[in-house]
């Protein structure tokens, strides 16, 4: 039977969830995410799971920040000048907004902290610093 390597595209369903058990992604209902392996198109500890599995195998691995989405870095918290936002926008702590990077690229951020002349944006992805759980079924080698 054909065992995952490198290189090749292959197709999974997943859920993803914290070590809390809380889920927050699930290819259940949906599609199996399609990708190829080694490309970096997925987190690297995602990516790492696939080589050796075979179609129909099913997995559950962990994987810690350094081979997810990082650790939090006080570097990803910003000062937006507030002269930036459009006065009648209307802001508040919690609320997710999407900026453009200087590429054009969307950066999705959330709002920390209004201040008189500053908004603190954290830049952080939303699962940095955490460790993740994900159940992993292969479905397809392409």
């Amino acid at each position: 039977m054909a065992q995952v390597k490198n290189g090749d595209t292959v197709k999974v369903h997943y859920t993803g969830k914290l070590v809390s058990g809380e889920q927050f992604d699930s290819s259940a209902g949906r599609e199996p995410l399609e990708f190829t392996v080694g490309a970096g198109q997925m987190i690297k500890g995602f990516d790492a799971a696939l080589p050796g599995m075979s179609i129909g195998d099913k997995k559950t691995i962990s994987i810690l920040p350094a081979d997810g989405y990082g650790e939090r870095s006080e570097e990803a918290i910003i000062e937006f000048p507030k002269s930036n936002v459009p006065p009648d926008m209307k802001l508040e702590p919690g609320m997710g907004l999407t900026l453009s990077n200087q590429y054009g690229q969307p950066v999705p951020v959330i709002v920390v902290e209004i201040k008189d002349d500053v908004i603190v944006l954290d830049a952080n992805h939303f699962l940095a610093g955490q460790e993740l759980v994900f159940d992993i079924e292969l479905v397809e080698i392409a």
